[in-house]
């Protein structure tokens, strides 16, 4: 396989930027996603990160879990501080105020710091041309203030702002395709990632981490508490995820379209969706439904990628 000729178990990246000493929930994907993408990039990095889960647990006053210069920002405004960033370290290398050398810029947000309050932040800095990379890590909804929806929760999951009852199915809007809107501005490079693929996701981040130019990650982060499932499951959801094409992993290099996890035939969602207490109230027409969905979804990724 061709991602293991660059990273297998004895020769990936060793050293840890992300250590131990958070306080992530048990099974946590999400700092499972970031620690595998910072291995990549390296010491020579600078972060800002949104309000969200992951600065929350990370670093609790005096103490933090990153061993690079990490920037803590307002929920929204992740990417502009990055690009900020990238400006003032350009004009200091320009002035010979600082050594001229490779320092990697990374903007991170949960999907709702992303794909909500985020995104004016996000679209900015990407028509801007501000050579760093921004990191979704995405648990499908606002999980550290209680677990309400956001704008990227899937169609007809439960969450305490999108509730099942008799006039209700749980979330009633389809999950907002970010990966899509961040090639729509033609940046060098986006990519989808799930820790379940870590090897997948370290050839992507190094990818992110050589392109000259914005690049965004779009990272599935399964989140135990939030999906209501076993602590020890999120690896195993992660993959399902990917195999029944809820979240296909795929890469858009220069406006090329590439599934990077192929498969002949997906297998059904309901092999997803089943064992998730966010979705058990939902019946058989609706997941017959959105079966439909993620079945076209997943075809016209086929076409986009060149595969007939």
């Amino acid at each position: 396989m061709r991602l293991k000729k660059i990273y297998s178990y004895t020769d990936h990246p060793e050293v840890e930027y992300a250590v131990s000493g958070h306080r992530a929930c048990q099974g946590c994907a999400e700092i499972l996603g970031l620690r595998l993408a910072l291995k990549v990039f390296g010491k020579d990095t600078i972060m800002t990160m949104a309000t969200g889960c992951m600065e929350i647990i990370s670093t609790p006053f005096p103490l933090t879990d990153w061993t690079i210069p990490w920037i803590h920002v307002a929920f929204e405004n992740a990417a502009a501080v990055a690009s900020g960033v990238e400006s003032a370290l350009k004009i200091l290398m320009e002035k010979g105020k600082i050594p001229k050398k490779d320092i990697h810029v990374i903007a991170s947000a949960g999907d709702g710091g992303t794909s909500d309050i985020g995104l004016q932040a996000l679209s900015g800095a990407l028509e801007r041309g501000h050579k760093f990379t921004y990191i979704c890590v995405d648990n499908e909804a606002y999980m550290n203030t209680g677990i309400q929806r956001s704008s990227a929760t899937p169609f007809g999951a439960m969450t305490t702002t999108s509730p099942p009852g008799k006039k209700s199915m749980g979330q009633a809007t389809w999950k907002k395709n970010m990966p899509k809107i961040a090639a729509a501005h033609n940046i060098p490079y986006v990519a989808t990632a799930c820790p379940s693929y870590p090897f997948d996701l370290m050839e992507k981040a190094k990818k992110a981490k050589n392109t000259n130019g914005p690049s965004y990650l779009h990272i599935l982060s399964v989140c135990p508490t939030g999906w209501r499932i076993p602590t020890e499951a999120a690896i195993e959801y992660g993959r399902l995820a990917v195999r029944s094409g809820a979240f296909p992993l795929y890469e858009v290099e220069n406006g090329k379209y590439r599934i990077t996890q192929k498969t002949d035939r997906l297998i059904p969602i309901s092999e997803y969706l089943k064992g998730q207490g966010r979705f058990r109230h939902l019946t058989d027409d609706i997941i017959e439904n959105i079966q439909t969905r993620i079945s076209a979804e997943w075809e016209e990724l086929k076409f986009l990628s060149g595969i007939k």
